[in-house]
């Protein structure tokens, strides 16, 4: 089964320009069966899918809610949580790593970097968290190890790391554009049908295949050095943006703190 995990889209992200109609049409045509959402710290386009899902267009595909997540302090990480799982917080950038992964996990949830090794600020390994705390990486559930977006060199890097931590390489385009969709997959020997299975699946890490083909006409290539000067924009823009959501995270966090409190409490009874 061929499923891009990374994907954006007009109805769920501010730089995405591909409506999610458009983007299941053209991943049909060239031979997927099924994609995930992952907006920046959105699930609005998965909002949308859910309400227009009885359209012809999205008939025999399978459409699944996940998240691009901007972390405080070393850039970005694809989430799946379980079928039927909610967490508000999850929509509220800015969260450390640590608290993320323990988070995600505590709902059965798993998570993986987003392009590795790629941008500077935007990807763990070109952190300064993410350089000065290698144990992190052995947390995660997988790595992105093809993104349609990224040089060879990068791609080549994530692959090692996945090698390394013995942990799944998955594969997506990180199509925010009509010509960059259906350039990056993950290949399952499973069926897919719901967020759960693709957990199963990514747990197993068996018959899992990452591979693509590279997308030229990114920001980066065509502005060169001056995207140095977007990416550190970027860079005070999601800090700031963490700052604006630090008061509802903090309510979040005290919903968390109850529920796992309770679960530990029920588990320790039992």
């Amino acid at each position: 089964m061929k499923i891009d995990l990374h994907c954006h889209t007009k109805e769920g992200s501010l730089d995405g320009k591909l409506p999610l109609a458009e983007n299941v049409r053209l991943l049909k045509e060239r031979g997927y069966q099924g994609m995930v959402l992952t907006d920046h710290n959105s699930y609005q386009a998965y909002r949308y899918y859910k309400k227009h899902k009885e359209e012809a267009i999205y008939r025999d595909f399978v459409v699944l809610k996940g998240i691009e997540y901007d972390s405080f302090d070393c850039g970005h990480f694809l989430i799946i949580l379980p079928t039927g799982v909610k967490i508000p917080i999850i929509e509220l950038r800015g969260l450390p790593i640590s608290l993320l992964i323990e988070i995600v996990h505590h709902y059965g949830g798993i998570i993986g970097p987003a392009h590795p090794c790629g941008e500077r600020y935007l990807s763990i390994t070109n952190t300064r968290l993410g350089k000065k705390k290698t144990e992190l990486l052995s947390k995660f559930d997988f790595f992105e190890t093809f993104n349609a977006c990224e040089s060879d060199e990068s791609n080549d890097k994530a692959m090692a790391l996945a090698k390394m931590f013995d942990k799944p390489g998955t594969g997506g385009s990180d199509s925010h554009r009509e010509d960059c969709a259906g350039l990056g997959y993950t290949e399952f020997n499973a069926e897919i049908n719901n967020e759960s299975d693709l957990i199963n699946a990514i747990r197993l890490g068996q018959g899992i295949t990452a591979s693509g083909e590279s997308y030229h006409k990114t920001l980066k290539q065509k502005l060169g050095p001056v995207n140095k000067v977007l990416v550190y924009s970027f860079f005070i823009y999601n800090k700031w943006g963490a700052l604006v959501r630090s008061g509802k995270r903090h309510t979040e966090l005290t919903q968390y703190a109850i529920h796992k409190n309770y679960t530990n409490t029920t588990s320790n009874a039992s």
